[in-house]
């Protein structure tokens, strides 16, 4: 049989928010069609029976599907077209507004994260944000509000996939493809760095790419005023990302981040589409965050060679893991990544490596010359010079004994 749309909007949710791997889902819903026609199951009954879920994960998962649907069709104005998806604390539908007779996106925040006010004001944090922005690389806010006590958010529609769907079919970008992408998520996050704005979590799942190629940035639930100093404070010490896009300082919780975290986790997402892999990979989340922190990159053009230098060396600046030493801006970051489009090399990652290279050089010299410490090595010198006069000395006396002897001789 084929499966529902239900059984579609079960199994997504579920893979969406974690309950069971992609691989599981594929050996469900493979499961569901071969099943006995003359006694049709559920998607939810069989991932059960195949121990992919639990019991009471499935009536969860059937609540917030119930209970979301219904709180969608009270909002006023727009007409429920279906569902497109769900994260862990959203669900998005597909939908019409009415007065304009355009297709749009609706954000429902499920109803037990409407009783935290915690979650509320975060979900309105997250409309104001997209509503200070309006880029051609962004997806544009159009409403906030709430109807039957839930809370909902409006926004363009954008018909396509995201980057994650290709990455996790096993694509592996060309380097110009890539380039080309990546080039517009930098616009969009030049144009909200510029007002003031971190986005926080930028991954494949949270770009799109619609029918005509174009990039939209979306999703800006963990984004951030810079000078948001009292929200930072109360976030300080969580580390709030994805693990394996997370910046080293989003994972220590340090207070003063800004725009370099974006370019971190852009850095992170341009390795994974010209490589096919995440830079660090782990058996749990908090391994592969250690790896962000301590571990050294594998250059990506080490897996991928037949990526130029020239790219390898953005990425490679652009995660470095102290924020001093990635590039400061996103206009920096644009200006290498559109040198190299057009056949040029990235000056701004030549000058961080050539600094780099000196911090080695000179690292490397004071640990041959200072074994112990300034007074150690002024030691270590005299020394070098008693003996370099010693040698003299013996030279010149080894000189007058030979000529003596050559005299007696004669």
């Amino acid at each position: 049989m084929n499966e529902t749309n239900y059984d579609s909007v079960f199994g997504k949710m579920a893979f969406e928010q974690g309950l069971c791997s992609n691989s599981e889902l594929k050996t469900s819903l493979d499961r569901l069609r071969s099943h006995d026609k003359e006694n049709p199951m559920l998607l939810s009954e069989l991932m059960i029976e195949l121990g992919y879920i639990t019991s009471s994960q499935a009536v969860r998962l059937k609540n917030n599907i119930t209970m979301s649907k219904a709180a969608a069709h009270q909002i006023p104005g727009y007409k429920i077209l279906g569902k497109l998806g769900s994260g862990a604390m959203a669900i998005v539908y597909k939908a019409r507004q009415l007065s304009l007779n355009r297709t749009v996106a609706i954000k429902i925040l499920p109803n037990r994260f409407s009783e935290n006010p915690q979650y509320v004001d975060r979900f309105y944090k997250e409309g104001k944000a997209a509503a200070k922005l309006n880029h051609n690389n962004i997806v544009q806010a159009i409403d906030v509000g709430e109807a039957g006590g839930y809370h909902y958010f409006v926004m363009e529609y954008v018909e396509g996939r995201t980057l994650y769907d290709d990455l996790s079919a096993g694509k592996v970008f060309s380097e110009q493809e890539a380039l080309d992408k990546v080039i517009q998520v930098a616009e969009a996050l030049k144009h909200a760095h510029n007002r003031g704005l971190i986005h926080r979590d930028v991954k494949p799942k949270n770009i799109m790419i619609n029918k005509a190629g174009e990039i939209k940035l979306a999703d800006m639930g963990l984004a951030r005023e810079t000078a948001d100093i009292e929200t930072a404070k109360t976030e300080a010490g969580k580390a709030y990302g994805t693990p394996y896009y997370i910046a080293p300082e989003q994972i220590r919780g340090e207070i003063d981040i800004d725009g370099r975290v974006d370019i971190y986790a852009l850095g992170c997402t341009f390795y994974h589409m010209v490589t096919g892999q995440v830079p660090f990979t782990a058996d749990n989340p908090a391994e592969v965050m250690k790896k962000h922190l301590k571990e050294q990159l594998i250059p990506p053009d080490h897996i991928n060679t037949s990526l130029s230098a020239g790219v390898s060396e953005v990425i490679e600046i652009m995660m470095a893991k102290r924020k001093e030493d990635r590039y400061q801006n996103v206009e920096a970051v644009l200006a290498d990544l559109k040198a190299i489009k057009e056949g040029g090399t990235p000056i701004q990652a030549h000058q961080k490596f050539d600094v780099s290279m000196l911090e080695k050089l000179e690292d490397g010299n004071a640990v041959e010359e200072s074994p112990q410490d300034s007074a150690g090595n002024e030691t270590v010198m005299h020394y070098r010079v008693a003996v370099m006069f010693l040698g003299i000395g013996l030279a010149l006396a080894l000189l007058i004994i030979v000529v003596i002897l050559l005299k007696l001789n004669a």
